[in-house]
């Protein structure tokens, strides 16, 4: 989840801004488990959820609108607003950002990128892209490319709590993963990238081996109630995604956090032990 680079607003929001953002849960079938699912850790030294475990995921910028508005670099948006569009955007370019994982078609095709084109395309230019020294836009058009955005299928809507002084508005948008497309963090923002199963983060949360934000378990636990990833796609494209803003309560010396019941989690009220 990067901060401001070259084409972003020039000043920083202020304290308690919500910043809207996105986040894929990118699925591929298990080995021993129905879903394995792509995270990363954050790196400890990052300012927002150091440490964590994570679906890749950031901030959407002013790029992602300018490419939401030229029709030749997307695929499959037409029903979406312009709104809609640029967080589908947002979510593909941080996790080629992020994973080297690009979701993506030459233009004109309907099958994806080959594994070996994206590698080449992640090994010329996500350094750059980084570093705010190549705009994406520029990428998918000299490669004469079509972001997938018919591939993300909304899963949860999150925004963060009133009080905090980072606050995102993000959409998290279920994919099945390309094949062959494994995914590599960048060792700055991520330090390690893991495909594992629902069960295994949240035992590793459990353990103390992982730090789980409080919307990731809950998105874990969600995703692993699925029998694989053709019925967990299925199952998002058929349910309303209920918005969540998670209440902050004490009930003595314990934090709680009340989310809606209808928004089909495990639960109302839940102890605030881990990451916020």
């Amino acid at each position: 989840m990067r901060e401001c680079r070259e084409g972003d607003p020039p000043h920083a929001p202020e304290p308690g801004t919500v910043r809207p953002a996105s986040t894929i849960l990118l699925l591929r079938k298990g080995e021993t488990d129905p879903i394995d699912v792509f995270m990363m850790v954050r790196h400890y030294q990052i300012e927002f959820a150091s440490g964590a475990l994570v679906f890749p995921g950031g901030s959407v910028d002013a790029g992602d609108h300018e490419i939401a508005k030229r029709p030749e670099l997307h695929d499959g948006g037409d029903h979406l607003d312009a709104e809609a569009l640029a967080f589908r955007i947002a979510a593909i370019r941080e996790t080629f950002e992020e994973s080297r994982i690009l979701l993506a078609r030459p233009h004109g095709s309907k099958e994806l990128i080959a594994a070996t084109k994206a590698s080449a395309i992640a090994d010329q230019h996500r350094d750059a892209l980084n570093e705010g020294k190549v705009k994406f836009a520029d990428i998918i058009a000299e490669n004469d490319l079509e972001l997938a955005v018919d591939l993300l299928v909304p899963y949860a809507h999150w925004i963060t709590p009133e009080g905090m002084k980072k606050r995102f508005d993000t959409w998290f948008f279920l994919a099945e993963a390309p094949p062959e497309q494994v995914g590599m963090h960048d060792g700055k923002e991520s330090t390690d990238s893991i495909w594992l199963s629902p069960r295994e983060a949240l035992e590793g949360g459990e353990s103390g081996r992982f730090t789980l934000p409080f919307p990731t378990t809950r998105n874990l636990i969600k995703l692993g109630k699925q029998g694989g990833v053709a019925a967990a796609l299925d199952d998002a494209r058929a349910s309303k995604v209920v918005s969540v803003t998670p209440i902050v309560t004490r009930d003595g010396d314990k934090r709680q956090l009340r989310i809606p019941i209808e928004a089909g989690y495990d639960g109302e009220m839940f102890e605030l032990t881990g990451a916020p």
